[in-house]
C-alpha cells in the first residue's frame, strides 16, 4: 500500500493528548482488568428531557430538512443573545455579536485560524487545554504559555511577558472557569486582561466551556461583564457542559463584531452550518428552565466534596477546585504526574490524566474527573488506599512537602 507523506500543517499537530488516554484505559479493560477512569472530561447526566423532547419534534419539522442558514437560525442566535442578557446582563447585537458552531472546539480553532499566522504568538497560561497548542500549530503560529502557580489563583502575571513577545502576540487566549486548576477569574484579572489587549491591540478570548460550574456559591464572571470586554474580548460557550450536551456538538461564541464575523467566515467555510433541528433544541435549552443547571453544579460540589475528604483521610494532601468538574491534585514528592498515574494505574486501576499533558507546569498534578458518581468515586479513593501508595514513607513524604 502506497504510503503518502501528509504536508507540513499535519506535520505540526501533536498526537491527540485524550485519545493516548482513552486507549491506554482501553488496553487494561481489553485484558479484563477493571479500570474506575477518572480521566474523562464527558459528562455522566443525561441531557434534561425537555431538550431531547425539543429535538425530537423540530426534527420533524420540514423547515429543518433543508439546509439551514449559513450564519444560524435567527431564533437561535436571538436565544443566545437573551441568555447572556438574563445570566450577565450583557447586551448582544444577535447579528453581529453571535457566532454558533458545532461545538466549541471549532471555535477555539476557529479563532486561532482567523487571528494567527507564521511568526505571531498566542499568549496562553501554562498549563492550559491541550488543543490550544494544536490551534496554534495548525495556524503556523508560536505559543508563549505563562507559568500559573496555586499560590496566585492559577491566574497568569502579565509582568513576566517579555516586551518582545508581546510585540507578536496577536491572540489572548484564556480559559477561565479554567481546566485543567478548575480555578476561578477574578474581576481584576480580567480587567488586567482586557488593558494588556487594549495596550498591545489584539483580541483577547475566554473559553467560558465551564461558565456554569463555580463552587460555595461563587457564579463565575463573563469577561463580556468587565468594562471593554465586548470591546478588545469576546467568549466561547459550550452547551456540553452547562446543560450535559456533549455529544450534540453545539457552542457558540459572543462579543467583539470583527471576531465575530472573521469566525463565521471560518465556519460557513470549513463546517458550512448546523442541523436546524440541534439549533432548536439549543435554543430550547438556554431559554428554557434552569433549575436542572443549579442542580448539576451542586451535584458536581458534592462529588468534589466527599472525593477531597476523603483522599485526604488516606494520606494525599489535595486542594479542592474552585469551579468545573475537574480537582487538581498535585502528587506526592517524589513523584513527576506520569510516573503517579501510572502507578494509579496499575497498582490501584484508576485512571487519571498526567498534567504534564497540559504543559510543563503541570507536571505536579494529575486531573482527576469529578464526571462519575459519589459512589464510584469513593471505590476509587478506596483502591488508592488499599493500593499502599500512600503508606509509610510515602504519605510522610507527602506531609512535609505540602504541610511545611
Amino acid at each position: 500500500m502506497a504510503n503518502f507523506k501528509p504536508s507540513a500543517v499535519i506535520g505540526r499537530l501533536p498526537e491527540h493528548y485524550f485519545r493516548v488516554l482513552k486507549e491506554k484505559v482501553a488496553d487494561y479493560r481489553s485484558r479484563g482488568i477493571d479500570i474506575i477512569d477518572l480521566s474523562s472530561g464527558n459528562p455522566d447526566q443525561p441531557t434534561p428531557e425537555h431538550i431531547v423532547r425539543s429535538l425530537k419534534e423540530a426534527a420533524d419539522k420540514p423547515e429543518n430538512h433543508g439546509y439551514p442558514p449559513f450564519y444560524g437560525k435567527k431564533s437561535t442566535l436571538e436565544a443566545v443573545a437573551a441568555f447572556y442578557k438574563r445570566e450577565y446582563d450583557v447586551d448582544l447585537d444577535p447579528e453581529t455579536e453571535v457566532a454558533v458552531f458545532h461545538g466549541s472546539g471549532i471555535g477555539i480553532m476557529g479563532i486561532s485560524q482567523a487571528f494567527l499566522g507564521a511568526g505571531d504568538i498566542l499568549l496562553t497560561a501554562n498549563p492550559a487545554y491541550p488543543p490550544y497548542y494544536a490551534a496554534a500549530a495548525l495556524a503556523g503560529a508560536d505559543v508563549h504559555a505563562i507559568p500559573v502557580y496555586e499560590k496566585d489563583g492559577f491566574l497568569p502575571d502579565y509582568r513576566t511577558v517579555p516586551d518582545e513577545a508581546l510585540r507578536r502576540v496577536k491572540l489572548l487566549l484564556l480559559n477561565y472557569p479554567n481546566n485543567p486548576t478548575g480555578a476561578l477569574a477574578t474581576r481584576d484579572f480580567f480587567e488586567q486582561s482586557i488593558a494588556l489587549a487594549a495596550e498591545h491591540h489584539f483580541p483577547v478570548v475566554n473559553d467560558f466551556a465551564y461558565g456554569a460550574l463555580g463552587f460555595e456559591g461563587h457564579k463565575p464572571i463573563s469577561l463580556l461583564q468587565v468594562p471593554g470586554g465586548k470591546e478588545y474580548g469576546a467568549e466561547i460557550y459550550s452547551l456540553s457542559k452547562t446543560f450535559n450536551m456533549a455529544g450534540w456538538r453545539f457552542g457558540f461564541a459572543v462579543g467583539n463584531a470583527s471576531v465575530i464575523a472573521a469566525l463565521k467566515l471560518y465556519h460557513t467555510h470549513v463546517y458550512s452550518t448546523i442541523f436546524g433541528a440541534v439549533q432548536d433544541a439549543a435554543a430550547a435549552a438556554l431559554l428554557g428552565p434552569q433549575s436542572q443547571v443549579k442542580e448539576l453544579g451542586e451535584r458536581y460540589e458534592r462529588r468534589r466534596d466527599i472525593l477531597v475528604s476523603k483522599l485526604r483521610s488516606i494520606g494525599w494532601d489535595v486542594s479542592a477546585p474552585a469551579g468545573t468538574f475537574f480537582a487538581w491534585f498535585k502528587v506526592p514528592e517524589g513523584y513527576r504526574s506520569r510516573e503517579f498515574a501510572e502507578k494509579l494505574l496499575e497498582e490501584a486501576h484508576v485512571a487519571v490524566a498526567p498534567g504534564e499533558g497540559f504543559g510543563s507546569q503541570g507536571d505536579s498534578y494529575v486531573r482527576v474527573g469529578l464526571v462519575n458518581s459519589e459512589e464510584l468515586l469513593l471505590e476509587a479513593a478506596e483502591r488508592i488506599a488499599k493500593s499502599g501508595i500512600f503508606r509509610g514513607s510515602a504519605v510522610h513524604s507527602s506531609e512535609r512537602s505540602h504541610r511545611g
